[in-house]
């Protein structure tokens, strides 16, 4: 995901409608995308703040999410369990289809991580 432009350049930007100028004929002169300029004078008209948009899914609201203690008390009981064994404990107890993919990356944002020991054996933090 991109990062948002500066305080200051669109502090410039509207700056430049602002006197006069066309909010093409700033973004021109700001080295930014008309797009920009024209929905941020936009956006500053309708709710007077220059802030960016937040950006991304806002927490809690993903397909996991409501089964999260089920996921982690899962692990926590068995702390070996692969993936694809998870996806189908919770296909099959809540009728939920994910791929395993996307549960190893929910629980590594869950702050649970799947490391090689110094023996060479894998093991999960808790």
């Amino acid at each position: 995901m991109g990062r948002s432009y500066s305080m200051d350049l669109r502090q410039r930007v509207v700056a430049r409608v602002a006197g006069g100028q066309s909010r093409r004929g700033a973004a021109d002169d700001l080295s930014v995308s008309p797009s920009f300029s024209v929905k941020l004078v936009a956006r500053h008209v309708r709710t007077g703040s220059l802030e960016p948009a937040p950006q991304g899914r806002p927490l809690g609201t993903g397909k996991l999410d409501p089964y999260r203690a089920f996921l982690i008390g899962r692990v926590k009981e068995k702390p070996d369990i692969t993936m694809p064994e998870l996806a189908s404990e919770l296909a099959a107890r809540h009728g939920v289809e994910i791929d395993p993919a996307s549960l190893s990356r929910f629980l590594c944002k869950a702050g649970l991580s799947y490391k090689k020991n110094a023996a060479g054996q894998r093991a999960r933090s808790l």
